[in-house]
């Protein structure tokens, strides 16, 4: 009888921690979704509703480094106008305790960045650091050169030595 006790306790303490490893694995991936969602949005409120009001987030290729909600909210704000079209596709997310990675494919015509109207795609990951389920560090990773090259910035056939 108690060997049943014990088996039914250890069954319902697993299934408890079960449930408690699911939320917590569905919030996580809810950063990534979340992430995607916001710049998508094309909303900067909404963009930053997702991180700490003292962010640092750092656009590595055009050497962009904001600090807190005001400087990336006026990032942000650029990039929706120099790319009105902007739409973050979501490839991929891996995200443990406090910190992952998303990995996406930004698409759009450059309106503003270059001001050559030509449409772009490319890849790229962003690396984060979260606090209390909000992304505190951000820093982003992608080609420029492959950007470049799309909107005819630079020849089709430069190569990187």
């Amino acid at each position: 009888m108690k060997r049943r006790r014990l088996f039914a306790f250890v069954m319902a303490f697993a299934a408890v921690c079960l449930i408690a490893q699911n939320k917590s694995a569905s919030k996580k991936s809810d950063i990534a979704g979340n992430w995607i969602n916001a710049w998508n949005s094309h909303d900067p409120d909404k963009l930053i509703a997702v991180f700490t009001s003292d962010v640092v987030y750092e656009d590595v290729p055009f050497g962009a480094i904001n600090h807190g909600s005001a400087e990336l909210r006026k990032f942000a704000e650029d990039e929706f106008a120099s790319v009105p079209d902007l739409k973050v596709e979501l490839l991929n997310s891996s995200i443990q305790a406090d910190h992952g990675t998303i990995e996406w494919k930004f698409s759009g015509t450059d309106k503003g960045i270059y001001k050559t109207g030509k449409e772009f795609s490319v890849r790229g990951v962003s690396v984060i650091e979260i606090n209390n389920g909000r992304v505190s560090r951000n820093v982003d990773y992608y080609d420029a050169a492959t950007l470049m090259k799309q909107v005819g910035v630079l020849p089709a056939g430069t190569e990187a030595n």
